[in-house]
């Protein structure tokens, strides 16, 4: 039976920063035409260029420049070049091609002698683009991509093929249809449309007309005989319907509506287009008459119903203007054909296969009918704002299998920690696999590269169960080339947004902040593509709330840094819509703008991150002049609210362990860059962060001093992921710290109170918080030698020590005290618990050095002893009755860190004997 072939006789690979269709469905010329018409790889070729095909950049542009390649049995991929020629931006004699006027350009060369290869290369395809001299315009395929060409094995026998149309087109009643048909000798030649003979020669090449005025499919075969064979090509036509035009049906949303499970219902807003169909893979990607969208009277709006097959999934396309393939705008899954291969079937089960062959591009996926993922959180409520400490998380960098499952495995250790909100950078469809995600293509779908839509559910459904808030990241900003709204009003020859689009701007308005496309925030239809998607993942992800990326950016102004009553007014507007529909949604944004419009966006309920990272580092570091945190503190900045969400660490900043690793300073025998020192520096630095009133956050592994630099080996490649650092006593340590630290703040309202002061800047740092029935002052010495510091107490009298459990009696509030460096202390004047994990008091060992966490417990503990290396630490736990009832030993050299499993015995009141060479401490244990 014979197939419908979309031909490949020049192929487009698509890029990344410009994915358009490769398949072409309007009438139009050839990009390339190449004498011999199927060559093989020792053949001497012309090759014509003709520069108003394809993106048409090069029009009127002489001299043309070729940039040739080879795609070989030695290329990884499609679209890996090998033995390319050309020095891109000089005006190279080698590709220089000859001009013929009228835009075609011609280059002529011996193949291996021209691409320089041996005998043991097989050639499989001529590739191309071309430019002008300093590479400044790149002439391309339509779509953006480069251009390609067969090479055919030498006495390959009879080929024939249509070199025109190259594929399946589109064609109004009273049009005809250039058809060139070419052999690769002579031969007999014949032309059937519908069964129908239409042309027949004896001949090398012909060209003919095709036409009909009924609207259908026509698939039409061409038959070449010599003298021994027989060989057969196919395409197709399709004759455009007449156009329908009628009102809009209400109620329905942007995008696939699913009226039932055999019925949905698409609405594309599509301004200035003349045609639109629906292509899907129930019907093959074809243009069939019955798949012609109809349009409303205003010409902005299409729509169609179609049937398709219960609990099936199925895949579609936008055919617009019968040249523009592109996937829905609001697709929830798409089907990417140049990275979907690199997914792991552990990852996403059961994937549909892309319908290779039938189409190119993006496909949106969508399935009907299908079972809907069982919530066990149904009732969440979200931390206030004011008490977030949100952990920020990289997939990609955080778990080696880059899925949501494993994240779900390692809740706990999250959850430990303490924090109750985890924020997710960007995990809707992005371009490629591996990224950092600000490269959005389309913000409703979820990247398949971290797993399906329903174990998403999943993951946000078990941070509910831990008590963990989900904050995602959106970027409105901008979309890059595979975005369907870019492509859809497009200046190829500019290679930007047209003028007539109506989401974006031609140029990013305020450099040189721009990435991507940028879109216009003050027009409606840019509102109403981020409103239906913030919507869609409120709804049916449950989450708490989003992170917007570089909303300064949500201007036309050239410079963003200034004061902007109408930036202030779309952020209000897009929370509002938000809030109407969870009033206690997180509205987080990435602004950096001035301090007075910040105040009135935080003012207005939303949050914004406030970067302390700098001034973090160098306190670390142990540098003092410029380690002033104040602008940490949202009362600095004059804001009336606590929505300032401080951290030493972000995606963006340099790892803080990295710069004290490598820049540190030291004095005597006091040295930061140690692993030791270092976690103690950085332990300082979250007792000064997590005590301020106020959301914190921290970047995934900040809390085992992860040290790898962010520009290791650039900023956005992927980072070692180094779960081994929870083995090391001294990173364990800082984890430790944290979780304590985060734990207090949780468990007593004086640091989360409005009244507060500070003295934050120079060596010596304190913070002093009061509630009606309790005092706190945190003091710190940042210098690297030792000096005086000031806690500047609220008052005489007694005041205990959190994390010992100690207490000094103060006779002169204002009186300093001497530390060593690094030392800290937070105090309080009422005794509190002292901290979980910290040994007992009586213990003879400092109380940096013993850690056993969390206590109580429900069954399973962490014991580290901070000792030399090699250190046989031994340990013995007894009940109330002081029986043995579990024991054990390690090496600090070999593990750091020791996990008890606890779950088998009964509930009560315990001792833990730790013997660390002659000494032995007891720690007090209590299993809940």
């Amino acid at each position: 039976m014979l197939k419908r072939l979309l031909k490949q006789k020049v192929e487009m690979r698509a890029l990344a920063i410009i994915a358009f269709t490769a398949m072409s469905f309007l009438v139009q010329g050839q990009i390339l035409n190449i004498t011999p018409a199927f060559p093989s790889q020792n053949d001497t070729i012309t090759v014509i260029y003709d520069a108003t095909e394809g993106n048409g950049a090069l029009t009127g542009y002489t001299p043309v420049y070729a940039h040739a390649g080879l795609i070989t049995n030695a290329s990884t991929t499609p679209t890996d070049w090998k033995h390319v020629q050309g020095n891109w931006g000089t005006a190279d004699p080698n590709v220089l091609m000859t001009s013929l006027g009228n835009n075609l350009h011609k280059l002529e060369y011996h193949i291996p002698t021209y691409y320089g290869f041996g005998s043991n290369v097989t050639v499989q395809k001529l590739a191309f683009v071309f430019r002008n001299a300093n590479g400044t315009v790149v002439g391309r395929a339509a779509d953006g991509s480069d251009i390609y060409y067969d090479i055919y094995p030498a006495n390959a026998g009879l080929i024939a093929q249509f070199m025109k149309p190259e594929s399946t087109l589109l064609i109004s009643p009273t049009d005809s249809l250039e058809t060139v048909v070419a052999a690769s000798r002579f031969c007999d030649l014949k032309v059937y449309d519908n069964g129908t003979l239409v042309f027949q020669d004896s001949s090398k090449q012909e060209t003919f007309y095709l036409s009909d005025t009924v609207p259908g499919m026509h698939t039409v075969i061409l038959e070449a005989t010599d003298s021994s064979t027989t060989v057969y090509d196919t395409i197709q036509y399709a004759v455009e319907p007449p156009l329908q035009v009628a009102t809009l049906p209400g109620g329905m949303e942007m995008g696939l509506n699913e009226l039932n499970d055999t019925t949905v219902f698409f609405k594309l807003y599509a301004p200035g287009k003349s045609r639109v169909y629906v292509l899907t893979s129930v019907n093959d990607y074809l243009p069939e008459p019955e798949n012609a969208m109809t349009r409303t009277p205003g010409g902005a709006w299409w729509f169609k119903e179609l049937t398709v097959p219960a609990g099936q999934p199925f895949t579609y396309q936008y055919l617009i203007d019968g040249q523009l393939l592109v996937a829905d705008p609001f697709s929830t899954l798409i089907l990417d054909p140049w990275n979907d291969g690199y997914i792991s079937s552990s990852t996403y089960p059961n994937l549909p296969a892309y319908p290779a062959g039938k189409t190119t591009g993006n496909v949106s996926l969508y399935e009907t009918a299908k079972t809907p993922y069982q919530w066990k959180n149904t009732n969440f409520q979200a931390p206030p704002q004011e008490e977030l400490v949100i952990y920020e998380l990289l997939i990609r960098d955080f778990v080696t299998t880059r899925n949501y499952q494993t994240v779900i495995d390692t809740l706990d250790y999250i959850a430990r920690l303490g924090v109750n909100a985890i924020e997710l950078m960007p995990n809707s469809e992005f371009e490629g696999n591996s990224s950092w995600g600000y490269n959005p293509s389309f913000h409703m779908a979820v990247d398949k590269y971290y797993g399906t839509p329903d174990k998403f559910k999943e993951f946000v459904d078990s941070c509910h169960s831990r008590g963990i808030a989900v904050i995602t990241d959106q970027v409105f900003n901008h979309a890059y080339g595979q975005n369907p709204i870019a492509q859809m009003w497009w200046d190829g020859v500019n290679n930007r947004p047209a003028a007539n689009n109506p989401y974006m701007n031609q140029n990013c308005p305020h450099p040189p902040n721009c990435w991507g496309n940028d879109f216009d925030h003050f027009v409606q239809p840019t509102r109403n593509y981020m409103d239906r998607i913030n919507t869609y993942w409120i709804e049916e992800f449950k989450i708490d709330g989003i992170r917007f990326d570089f909303t300064k950016g949500f201007t036309n102004n050239s410079n963003a840094d200034n004061y902007s009553s109408s930036r202030i007014a779309a952020l209000k507007r897009m929370a509002d819509t938000l809030w109407n529909i969870d009033q206690d949604f997180y509205v987080i944004l990435e602004h950096w703008g001035p301090n007075n419009e910040e105040k009135e966006l935080s003012d207005y309920g939303m949050m914004l991150w406030g970067n302390a990272a700098h001034q973090y580092y160098e306190a670390a570091m142990g540098y003092t002049n410029n380690s002033d945190f104040k602008w940490g503190i949202y009362k600095e900045r004059g804001w009336n609210d606590k929505h300032l969400i401080t951290y030493t660490e972000s995606h963006d900043e340099e790892r803080a362990a990295y710069k004290v690793k490598t820049y540190g300073n030291s004095s005597g025998n006091y040295d930061t860059k140690t692993l030791a020192t270092l976690a103690d520096r950085k332990i300082l630095t979250h007792a000064f962060l997590y005590t301020i009133p106020g959301p914190k956050m921290m970047y995934m592994f900040e809390e085992l001093a992860y040290d790898i630099s962010i520009n290791n080996p650039c900023r956005i490649c992927e980072k070692p992921i180094l779960w081994s650092y929870y083995e090391n006593q001294h990173r364990q340590k800082v984890y430790f710290y944290t979780a304590a630290l985060i734990d207090m703040r949780r468990k007593y309202g004086v640091f989360n109170t409005n009244n507060f002061t500070y003295a934050l800047n120079g060596g010596a740092k304190r913070i002093n918080l009061s509630v009606t029935d309790t005092n706190a002052t945190v003091v710190g010495n940042f210098r690297v030698n030792s000096g005086d510091v000031y806690p500047n107490f609220q008052h005489t009298g007694t005041w205990y020590d959190y994390f010992t459990g100690d207490s000094i009696v103060v006779t002169n509030a204002t009186a300093p005290l001497t530390y060593q460096p690094g030392e800290w202390h937070v105090y309080t004047d009422v005794k509190l618990n002292k901290a979980a994990f910290i040994g007992d008091e009586e213990l003879e060992l400092a109380p940096s050095n013993v850690a056993v966490y969390p206590n109580p417990t429900s069954g399973r503990v962490e014991l580290l002893v901070d000792v030399a290396e090699g250190t046989e630490v031994h340990y013995e736990l007894y009940d109330i009755t002081g029986r043995s009832v579990y024991r054990g030993a390690f090496s600090a050299a070999l593990y750091g860190i020791e996990e008890l499993d606890l779950h088998h015995l009964p509930s009560g009141a315990y001792v833990l004997k730790i013997q660390v060479g002659s000494n032995v401490y007891n720690e007090r244990l209590l299993i809940e």
